[in-house]
């Protein structure tokens, strides 16, 4: 198999958790492949270099293997080669270890986010 759709891949290799949250983050710019945003529909060759932002964090992965369909985490480490650089790595480390990974809070008695409340925290998550 020489290319895969960019969508397919990243799902199958569990960058993103549904094919529909990474084709919505192809659409959205999120995915480039070589500095350059991708379609959902970019057939993906070995080799070339994928940046994805995801939750405020630009990961880098290098293919290794095009696969189709979703696999075992064991086996979809081997698949591909994590670049993503240092600096951003420990972003991430900083960002778990003090605590912003918890739970969000609501100042008591405001109740649950609206749909359109809870739409513009997600916007403004991503």
């Amino acid at each position: 198999m020489a290319k895969v759709r960019i969508d397919k891949w990243l799902w199958s290799v569990r960058i993103f958790k549904s094919r529909t949250i990474a084709t919505d983050a192809c659409k959205a710019g999120r995915v480039r492949i070589e500095g350059e945003p991708v379609k959902p529909s970019y057939l993906l060759s070995e080799n070339e270099i994928v940046t994805v932002k995801k939750e405020g964090f630009n990961l880098q992965f290098r293919p290794l293997q095009l696969i189709e369909k979703r696999v075992g985490a064991p086996i979809a480490v081997t698949c591909y080669e994590d670049i993503t650089p240092e600096e951003e790595k420990n972003k991430f480390n900083a960002w778990f270890l003090n605590g912003q990974a918890a739970a969000e809070k609501r100042e008591k008695g405001a109740g649950r986010p609206t749909k359109k409340e809870r739409r513009e925290i997600d916007q403004f998550k991503i």
